[in-house]
C-alpha cells in the first residue's frame, strides 16, 4: 500500500491546489462566474470521459505506462498555466490535466479492492481517502491563500508535484503484476461470497445506485471547492471554511471504513443525503449578502457538508464494490470515479452559471434541492452480488 498511498499523495496535492485556484486565474484574466465555472467544468469532463477508457488501456498497454503517462499529464501542464490566464488557454490545460487524473482516480481505487482483502475493503478504502484527504485538507484552503499573498507561480509550482509520484506508480504497477493481480483479468482471484459472476450490463445497472448517491453529494462539495472565494467576502473565512470542511471530510472518510466493515454502508447512506441537503440550505443563507458572510452559519454549514461529503465517499465506493462480484471491481471503480467527478465538474459549472444570472445563494439551493432528490435513492434496497 505505500506506493500507493505515496502516487495518491503527490497526484492529488497537484490537484488539489488548483482546484480553487484555476478559477481564480482565471478570473485574473478577466473572466466572469460563468467562465470560470468552466475551468474545473472542463477539468472534469475530460477526467469522466477519460476514466471510462482506462481499463482498456490497462489491458493493452499495461499499469506501469498508464500511471506513469497519467501522472505526468496531470503534473506537467500544470506548470505551464503561467503562461496565460486568458480563458482558452486556462481550459486546454485544464482539460489535458482532466485526461491525467481520470488516470489517477480509476487506478487508485482499483488497486485498493485488490490490495486487500474483502473483510478490510473498508479500512482500506478509508486509509486510501486519507492520502486523497491530507493535500486537501491542507492545500485546498490555503490554495487561494497562497495565490493572494505569494503569488500565482508559487501555486503553478505545486501543482507540478503529480510528476515527483511517477516512480511510486511503476512501483504500484510491479506489485500489481507480481501478485498476479491485473485489475482486467480479476477472474483469478479468491471467489467472494458468490461464484455467480453477473453480465457486464448487469454490472452496470447495480452500480448506478452508488454512482447517483456519490453525484448528489459531490456536486455539493464541487459547487464549494470551486466557488468559496468568489462567494465569501473574506479571504480568511474561505480559508478557514475549506480548512474545515476538509478536516471534517478526511477524518470521517478514514473512520467510516471500519464502520462500514463492521455494520455494512447502507443504514448511513439516508441521512447522509438528508445532511448534504442541510447543508447547501445553510451555506446557500450564510453568503445570501456577498459583502457580509454569516461566519457562525458558514462554518456550522461547512461542518455538515464536510461530514456529508466524507462520509458517503466511503459509503458509496464499498457500497459500489459489494454490488458487483470481483471480475468487474474495475467497472466499479470507473463508474464511482465518474460520479464523483461528474458532480464536481457539473457543481461548478450549473453553480457558475446560475449564479451569473441569480446569486450564489440561490444557486446553492438549486444543489440542495439535487441533493435531497436521490433520497429515494438512497432508501431503495440495493441489489448485492
Amino acid at each position: 500500500m505505500t506506493p500507493l498511498a505515496v502516487m495518491t499523495f503527490a497526484g492529488f496535492s497537484g490537484y488539489a491546489v488548483l482546484l480553487p485556484v484555476g478559477p481564480m486565474w482565471a478570473v485574473h484574466g478577466g473572466a466572469n462566474e460563468a467562465g470560470a465555472g468552466l475551468v474545473n467544468g472542463v477539468l472534469l469532463l475530460f477526467t469522466v470521459i477519460t476514466q471510462m477508457f482506462v481499463p482498456a488501456a490497462l489491458r493493452r498497454l499495461g499499469w506501469g505506462p498508464v500511471v506513469a503517462g497519467g501522472l505526468f499529464l496531470l503534473g506537467v501542464p500544470s506548470l505551464a498555466y503561467a503562461v496565460s490566464d486568458a480563458l482558452g488557454p486556462v481550459l486546454a490545460l485544464s482539460a489535458v490535466r482532466g485526461v491525467g487524473f481520470g488516470v489517477l482516480t480509476v487506478t487508485g481505487s482499483a488497486a485498493v479492492a485488490k490490495l486487500v482483502e474483502p473483510a478490510r475493503r473498508g479500512e482500506a478504502i478509508g486509509t486510501y481517502g486519507l492520502a486523497i484527504a491530507l493535500p486537501n485538507l491542507v492545500l485546498l484552503p490555503l490554495g487561494p491563500w497562497i495565490a493572494d499573498h505569494a503569488g500565482f507561480w508559487v501555486i503553478f509550482a505545486i501543482s507540478g508535484m503529480p510528476i515527483i509520484g511517477i516512480p511510486a506508480g511503476i512501483r504500484l504497477a510491479r506489485v500489481i503484476h507480481g501478485d498476479a493481480l491485473d485489475l482486467l483479468h480479476l477472474e483469478d482471484g479468491p471467489a467472494e461470497a458468490s461464484p455467480v459472476v453477473e453480465s457486464e450490463g448487469t454490472a452496470y445497472r447495480r452500480l448506478v445506485r452508488p454512482m447517483v448517491l456519490l453525484l448528489a453529494v459531490t456536486l455539493a462539495g464541487g459547487a464549494v471547492i470551486t466557488f468559496a472565494a468568489q462567494m465569501v467576502s473574506s479571504a480568511w473565512l474561505t480559508t478557514a471554511g475549506l480548512f474545515v470542511m476538509g478536516l471534517v471530510a478526511a477524518a470521517i472518510r478514514w473512520r467510516a471504513g471500519v464502520v462500514a466493515d463492521r455494520h455494512g454502508p447502507e443504514p448511513f447512506i439516508w441521512p447522509l443525503v438528508v445532511l448534504t441537503c442541510v447543508g447547501m440550505v445553510l451555506t446557500a443563507y450564510a453568503v445570501r449578502d456577498g459583502d457580509a458572510t454569516n461566519v457562525a452559519v458558514f462554518l456550522v454549514a461547512m461542518v455538515i457538508v464536510g461530514l456529508a461529503y466524507g462520509a458517503l465517499q466511503n459509503f458509496t465506493l464499498v457500497a459500489a464494490f459489494n454490488a458487483v462480484s470481483r471480475p468487474h471491481h474495475n467497472l466499479a471503480s470507473a463508474i464511482w470515479n465518474v460520479g464523483f467527478d461528474a458532480g464536481t465538474g457539473l457543481g461548478s459549472v450549473v453553480v457558475g452559471m446560475l449564479a451569473l444570472r441569480s446569486s450564489f445563494s440561490t444557486a446553492l439551493l438549486v444543489i440542495a434541492v439535487l441533493s435531497i432528490a436521490t433520497l429515494p435513492v438512497a432508501l431503495r434496497p440495493p441489489r448485492k452480488s
